[in-house]
């Protein structure tokens, strides 16, 4: 037995009606690919974690801790700096962050 209505007018209604749904699905397909995409890309194309940063508060204000590039606690007020420039930082008595201990990682003693 058959679930589909006999008549032919019926049966091209719930032809268009689906194919109208077939295509939304295409579409949505379609973007879902475009975004996984364009997250792929954009991993590709992220430029590399620092490997040291300082963190200030305000702006234009002296750098007050050092952090290993990536620390969850380094937050967006951080700039880039190069290894040397954070063993002289340390060594002027910068704060080292607990967390991501970058004066173990560079080899300096507290």
């Amino acid at each position: 037995m058959c679930d589909l209505p006999p008549d032919l007018p019926r049966l091209l209604t719930l032809r268009t009606w689906y194919a109208m749904w077939v295509d939304r699905i295409d579409e949505a397909i379609a973007a879902a690919e475009q975004r996984e995409r364009e997250r792929q890309q954009g991993e590709v194309r992220r430029p590399p974690t620092p490997d040291w940063v300082e963190l200030s508060i305000g702006v234009g204000t002296r750098p007050i801790e050092v952090h290993v590039g990536g620390c969850y606690l380094a937050g967006k007020r951080q700039r880039v700096i190069t290894r040397e420039q954070a063993l002289v930082a340390l060594a002027d008595g910068m704060r080292a962050c607990i967390h991501c201990r970058p004066d173990t990682e560079l080899g300096v003693l507290g």
